[in-house]
């Protein structure tokens, strides 16, 4: 089964990929990066990998593995 990995170190808050995903499965977590961002985390129950956030990131965070 494919998962979806999130590189934090790259998120920059946007926002964009919680805004496309089709099963709300995104979120900000509430952790603050380094460069002062608030991440975004998954829900992997609610995943289902299509890619919608892979394909709207600006900052290439998303892998699906």
């Amino acid at each position: 089964m494919s998962k979806l990995q999130i590189e934090k170190t790259r998120c920059k808050g946007c926002g964009y990929c919680i805004e496309v995903c089709p099963k709300k499965a995104l979120s900000f977590s509430g952790e603050i990066s380094d460069q002062g961002y608030d991440t975004v985390k998954v829900d992997d129950a609610l995943c289902i990998q299509c890619g919608a956030c892979y394909r709207v990131c600006p900052d290439y965070v998303f892998e699906i593995i």
